[in-house]
């Protein structure tokens, strides 16, 4: 490689990662990232459209890029080829918007502690999160409410993004806590997760009853008016119109690039919002209307909620986002029959892309000894003869192949055999919709801490390999072979052909019962 080579490539490398940390900081929750990649596609020409609107009526056409959301915390991009026809092959990434975190219970208030005087929230544990990462850290407040104005009973939801740090779950001292040496760090989320919100006030103080509670109207006794209070002021609406939230705690330090020479991504979140930032960069980078000018097929991104939680859900993976949206877009173009839809699905390539776990140097015979994925070496395959993941020969051949091609490196992951092994979106959605698909991601650390790192390195590589798939898979998939063609991967002595004697499967069972015979009388 020229040294003016080698400069693209780390210009290319410092660019991906420094949009990856802003997409990052910008996305807090499932709601903030579908937010973010929704003015990303429209900044590069993609036009909103809704599921609620029939497809047929929304004028899509060739060398068209389009978007929509399902409850704002999943979303569907595509760009469709100038010389798509119905029944041509879709080639999409799945990805979700969704992390480990802890959820703000309906209820917020915990009593006040008149031992402590001190305010408290309560919350309910999202997803496997890595909960003694979330102690002594400085937690903001970011997700979804549901205003509803009283006057004209007109109701919308809004965005927050409290970044001020509000909320603390502070250690117990060691000196209060000895057995931690040797019995370990044992949380429980119901006594011991409950985050500080500040001293009671002079208000509160005054509302408060003999059992330690507010003795406030219904809703505040439900929430902290003076928690409400800051919500509304960030909301620049009145307490009184708040009616419902889905609302999550978050670090609020910012993502940042770090290491020695900028080699890694220091962020929460990674898992698996760095998938969405590589697949959407991909995306957009081979939608141009040059690249789109001889496509036959259609290039989509799919972001779903609820990975975390097993994907059961509207928005999730396990719902009808995936199957709706081939079946639209290929009916839109006047031919929805059964037969049509079905060859669409077959002619279609589904990335699931989600983290995955990089060698730990402290731990690593926690990895498979021949299989230890590290940093900057690229996107990781992962395998697993379980279907954990949807991986097969062919599919990871696909993606390996596509990647060699232009000279973009792969790794590849198994677990070890005397470990259990995670799962992701791959099979759930190869297993609804009948699509190739294989599980790959980028290498990291500290998977479902509060605080993960990946490498700057394989952003570029991944956003690359994403890339060459959209450009490359339709050209390859057109010289595979496999099915339709079982007859070139039978020798000659394997088909049941006639014989000039007569013979075929009728004869050969004929002789089969001669030989059971002889062997039994023998």
């Amino acid at each position: 490689m020229s040294k003016e080579e080698e400069d693209v490539l780390s210009i290319k490398k410092r660019l991906y990662a420094k949009e990856m940390v802003q997409f990052l900081n910008d996305s807090w929750t499932p709601y903030h990232a579908v937010l973010s990649s929704a003015k990303i596609l429209l900044a590069n020409g993609f036009q909103e459209i809704s599921e609620k609107d029939r497809f047929m009526d929304s004028e899509l056409k060739p060398t068209g890029k389009y978007f929509y959301t399902r409850g704002l915390s999943s979303i569907v991009a595509f760009a469709i080829g100038g010389e798509y026809e119905p029944g041509n092959g879709f080639v999409m990434i799945g990805a979700h918007t969704d992390s480990p975190c802890p959820k703000l219970k309906p209820k917020t208030k915990v009593g006040v502690n008149s031992q402590t005087d001190l305010m408290q929230v309560a919350v309910q544990p999202y997803g496997g999160g890595l909960w003694h990462t979330w102690f002594d850290r400085d937690l903001g407040v970011a997700g979804r409410v549901v205003l509803m104005d009283e006057k004209s009973g007109k109701v919308e939801h809004r965005l927050v993004k409290m970044e001020e740090p509000m909320l603390r779950v502070p250690n117990l001292a060691i000196h209060l806590n000895r057995d931690i040496y040797t019995e370990g760090f044992k949380v429980n989320f119901q006594t011991h997760m409950a985050p500080l919100l500040g001293l009671k006030t002079q208000k509160t103080k005054k509302k408060q009853g003999g059992d330690g509670d507010d003795t406030d109207n219904a809703e505040n006794n439900h929430h902290h008016s003076e928690f409400l209070e800051k919500l509304a002021k960030a909301l620049n609406c009145d307490p009184s119109s708040i009616r419902d939230f889905d609302l999550q705690l978050c670090d609020v330090q910012p993502s940042q690039i770090g290491g020695l020479n900028g080699e890694f991504v220091l962020s929460g979140r990674l898992d698996n919002l760095a998938s969405c930032y590589c697949s959407l960069a991909a995306l957009v980078e081979a939608t141009t209307e040059e690249k789109l000018k001889k496509e036959k097929g259609i290039r989509a991104l799919l972001h779903f909620d609820h990975e975390e939680v097993g994907s059961a859900s509207t928005t999730g993976a396990g719902g009808s986002l995936t199957d709706e949206f081939v079946d639209r877009v290929t009916s839109a173009f006047g031919n929805g029959d059964a037969d049509t839809l079905a060859t669409a699905r077959r002619k279609s390539f589904l990335v699931s892309a989600d983290m995955a776990h990089a060698v730990h140097p402290n731990y690593a015979d926690k990895h498979e000894p021949g299989h230890k994925p590290k940093f900057g070496d690229g996107v990781v395959i992962k395998h697993n003869a379980n279907q954990r993941y949807s991986t097969d020969a062919i599919t990871s051949f696909i993606f390996k192949e596509i990647g060699e091609r232009r000279k973009i490196k792969s790794q590849e992951f198994v677990v070890r055999s005397d470990l259990g092994c995670g799962s992701t979106i791959g099979p759930i959605l190869s297993t609804r919709s009948g699509i190739r698909t294989v599980d790959v991601g980028m290498p990291q650390l500290s998977m479902h801490s509060i605080r993960e790192m990946c490498g700057t390195e394989d952003t570029r590589l991944c956003v690359e390999h994403f890339k060459a798939v959209y450009e490359d898979f339709f050209e390859m998939d057109e010289k595979m072979i496999v099915d339709g063609s079982i007859g070139q991967l039978c020798r000659p002595c394997d088909r049941f052909e006639s014989s000039p004697s007569g013979g075929g499967i009728s004869s050969l069972g004929d002789e089969l019962e001669k030989m059971s015979a002889r062997t039994y009388s023998s």
